[in-house]
């Protein structure tokens, strides 16, 4: 009778152990931004777009993660009109695919409850109207329920199918830096 009540009870905390350890960070898109860099012949071309939304379930025991960050691609901006206006129009084709989406899948590495913890996301970039594997080196910073997040990883664009901007000896390079700065707010479920 005593093992039986104790096995009941132990059922009865698993599902109650394994809720508590997922979590959900609610991005805050005005405070968070992606750059980018993209070395040229005598320059480098560099960028902002403004990221749209985010929500993101993880499960700091299994590196289980879900959800999904939501790039605005109109709203790509270098500086300067022409090229932007370029980038949009030949490359982007942001008036076709006016979104960038990442959607993750799994964390590698630890995140510990608070202060600084690095680690590495998988997922799915789906850009252009295409979906890629991509892999992205983080640093993470915990304060309470305020999250920070950043990230740092190449797009080989040309080789997604995007189109190569380079002109006569104005030579670009074939893959783009892009820098990830993610702000929000935590919550258990």
């Amino acid at each position: 009778m005593l093992l039986r009540n104790l096995l009941f009870a132990a059922v009865l905390t698993l599902p109650a152990s394994s809720v508590a350890a997922e979590q959900v960070l609610l991005v805050d898109a005005k405070a968070s931004a992606v750059s980018f860099e993209l070395p040229a012949t005598g320059h480098t071309v560099r960028g902002t777009f403004a990221v749209s939304s985010g929500q993101l379930r993880f499960d700091r025991e299994t590196g289980r993660l879900s959800g999904q960050i939501t790039v605005d691609a109109t709203s790509g901006r270098t500086g300067n009109a022409r090229r932007d206006r370029a980038m949009h129009a030949d490359v982007l084709e942001s008036a076709k695919y006016p979104r960038i989406v990442f959607r993750p899948s799994s964390l590698d590495g630890r995140l510990t409850p608070s202060g600084e913890s690095t680690a590495t996301v998988r997922g799915t970039m789906s850009i252009h109207g295409s979906d890629h594997p991509v892999s992205i080196p983080v640093k993470v910073q915990i304060a309470g329920s305020r999250v920070t997040a950043l990230g740092t990883f190449e797009v080989p664009y040309v080789a997604w199918g995007l189109k190569d901007p380079s002109v006569f000896v104005v030579r670009v390079a074939k893959k783009v830096r892009m820098d990830v700065a993610l702000q929000g707010t935590l919550s258990g479920e």
